[in-house]
């Protein structure tokens, strides 16, 4: 993919769309993990699965909150630095998980580390795509985000099959030293904008939309606009749901009965086909506008979750995979474009810090309630219904929200 702009050259917006792509791999591969180490660790140490999931939902909480601040450390430094740093937190998380031995050290190694780690993963990976991209922001988000699908794929099957031949701790070992080495040469790769290389977005060669990569409403005029809120509070009635299904899908599978590894296959059939949806949205966000796309969005999720109350055996657990897996993807594509059609890019990384923020909190709620509600019931029959009914919620939230004023005028001028 050449440009004019350079003289044929590759353009470099696509160099840092690979590296994004990779550490998103890693870093969400092996999140989602999590989930397939549950049951071991419950063994061993004969903890509850609230307090298990307990651990989860301070990584998310962490995650939310350190994401503000690179946010807006992004929008003013760079991401290159950020990066690097946050992943030796988030690897060295997973080397310590190696030696784990107490519950205290489970909140920590996991909790803090692995929370520090991630809160950079999507804030800063995703508002440098935004700054690189204009036209195809959509699409590029989505080929960053099939980074994620495609680790959810693989890493949880790589590490069942790890845990089972050379053991749980030692697959931390090579997770956490795998993540070490994608983060360290692919933060090298990522700059800030095409500007800081003489470029334009989308390798364009004339002028017209520069001013796009400025125009927009600074952090606090963005806090007094009702849309920051309405996202705000549909992001958590949606993670609440995104992250319960990570956490809890692959214990729920094997009490229904299935194999470890079928049940964990469950995670990894909701990667694969992340990726398609992650790609289709992002392409159909750049067609008919990322808001657009998102309330498309929810006829696949509400779809899946309704199924799901009724998924009572192992093909039918994999029917789900296969539709929560497009609309899981599809998510976390539109997300970051949204932010900036309904914003623009003056402050992206601070507001889509802010809304994702709040987003992480339903995350941290989520598989702590559900499994506390299966501690006292022995099912997550009832988890799974409060996920379908935040949902709801959520699309309700998401169908009152238009562009500020303010951008929309800009865009119109681009």
């Amino acid at each position: 993919m050449s440009s004019p702009a350079d003289g044929g050259r590759r353009y470099y917006g696509y160099t840092v769309v690979t590296a994004c792509f990779f550490m998103q791999g890693v870093a969400i591969g092996a999140m989602v993990t999590y989930g397939v180490f549950l049951k071991y660790l419950q063994t061993e140490f004969g903890w509850s699965r609230a307090f298990l999931s307990g651990a989860s939902s301070v990584v998310l909480v962490l995650m939310g909150a350190f994401g503000v601040l690179f946010g807006r450390l992004n929008d003013s430094l760079g991401p290159r630095k950020i990066l690097l740093v946050s992943g030796i937190f988030l690897g060295c998380g997973y080397l310590l998980m190696s030696q784990l031995q107490a519950g205290w050290q489970l909140y920590v190694f996991y909790g803090l580390f692995v929370g520090i780690g991630l809160s950079s993963h999507d804030i800063v990976t995703l508002s440098t795509v935004a700054r690189w991209f204009r036209k195809r922001r959509s699409t590029m988000t989505g080929v960053v985000k099939a980074g994620t699908g495609t680790g959810q794929f693989l890493i949880p099957l790589i590490a069942s099959s790890l845990i089972l031949t050379v053991g749980w701790r030692s697959t931390y070992l090579v997770i956490g030293a795998a993540i070490l080495v994608v983060y360290v040469i692919a933060s090298r790769l990522v700059r800030r904008s095409p500007e800081d290389m003489g470029l334009l977005p989308d390798g364009e060669t004339i002028m017209g939309g520069e001013h796009a990569q400025t125009s927009g409403l600074e952090f606090g005029q963005a806090l007094r606009t009702p849309q920051l809120w309405l996202c705000s509070m549909a992001y958590p009635c949606i993670t609440f749901g995104t992250m319960t299904v990570l956490v809890h899908i692959v214990a729920h599978g094997s009490d229904m009965g299935m194999s470890a590894t079928r049940a964990a296959a469950v995670v990894s059939i909701i990667g694969a086909v992340s990726v398609a949806g992650r790609l289709a949205l992002g392409a159909v966000g750049d067609r008919i506008g990322s808001r657009k796309a998102f309330l498309l969005w929810f006829v696949f999720l509400l779809s899946a979750l309704a199924w799901l109350q009724f998924a009572k055996s192992g093909w039918m657990l994999y029917v789900f995979a296969v539709v929560y897996g497009f609309a899981h993807g599809g998510f976390y594509t539109v997300l970051s474009p949204t932010v900036a059609e309904l914003f623009g890019l003056r402050a992206h990384g601070a507001i889509f810090g802010f809304t994702y923020f709040f987003g992480t909190i339903g995350g941290a709620v989520g598989p702590v309630v559900s499994g506390w509600i299966f501690d006292s019931q022995q099912s997550y029959d009832s988890a799974f219904l409060l996920v379908l009914g935040l949902a709801i919620v959520a699309l309700l939230l998401m169908l009152r929200v238009r562009p500020v004023q303010e951008v929309r005028e800009a865009v119109s001028q681009v």
